[in-house]
């Protein structure tokens, strides 16, 4: 498979300034994803879409390319991630008149996604002739455990699911996943016809990314984490730097 990874990293961020530029042990959160996907065997290509200089500076100095400079208008908070992805494609289908079998959509706040995962996502798209594969990660709580509070805190809601816990609901004793953000394999013209990764409920499949390699950074106390995961050797590091 033709597969173009893309990287997608705009220039403001609330949570955290600046946070697609944030080093881990030496390695900005766009370095973190470049280098990754370099060494995955099924890389095409590896571009970067983003409004911001300094970003593709960053980027560059990792090896990526940077073809074109993201429209301001897709890089506000209220811009979708579906509306980047399409413009890229437009973008490579109009200046270039290609395309390809696949796109492999890289975030940076999720800067521990391996190269093998990425491998593994298109074994496993190839394999059962997935349109999507989409990174998941075991869930912590289980949703039966899970309740909203009532107006004055009130706990009816989680008090009435223990009573159903009580009766032994099924969902107690399976394992349960939630999105981790880690990558995101669709195949284009899937893509291109549904504007939407998530179309065909029996053609997406989850591919687990297990702790601590799916982390997610959506806040500074999650820099810090990493940065702890990193010194205690908890992640690898050796896999970026060597």
């Amino acid at each position: 498979m033709d597969i173009l990874f893309l990287i997608t990293a705009r220039g403001g961020s609330k949570g955290i300034p600046n946070k697609n530029l944030r080093e881990i042990g030496g390695i900005s959160l766009v370095g973190y994803r470049a280098i990754s996907a370099q060494k995955c065997r099924h890389c095409t290509r590896l571009v970067l879409s983003s409004d911001s200089e300094k970003i593709q500076a960053d980027a560059r100095s990792y090896g990526v390319e940077v073809p074109f400079t993201r429209p301001a208008e897709l890089a506000t908070d209220q811009a979708l991630s579906w509306e980047v992805i399409d413009h890229t494609m437009q973008w490579i289908e109009t200046e270039e008149g290609g395309t390809y079998d696949a796109i492999m959509l890289l975030e940076p706040s999720s800067p521990f996604t391996r190269p093998s995962d990425y491998d593994r996502a298109v074994e496993m798209m190839v394999s059962t002739d997935a349109q999507a594969v989409v990174a998941m990660k075991e869930t912590e709580v289980k949703s039966v455990y899970i309740a909203p509070l009532g107006p004055k805190g009130e706990l009816t809601h989680y008090i009435d699911g223990m009573a159903e816990r009580a009766r032994g609901r099924r969902q107690d004793g399976e394992t349960e996943f939630t999105a981790a953000g880690g990558l995101y394999l669709f195949r284009w013209e899937y893509f291109r016809k549904h504007k939407d990764i998530y179309h065909d409920r029996l053609a997406t499949f989850g591919l687990q990314i297990e702790q601590p390699y799916c982390l997610e950074i959506d806040q500074p106390i999650d820099l810090a984490y990493a940065e702890f995961l990193i010194e205690r050797g908890f992640v690898d590091q050796k896999i970026w730097k060597s």
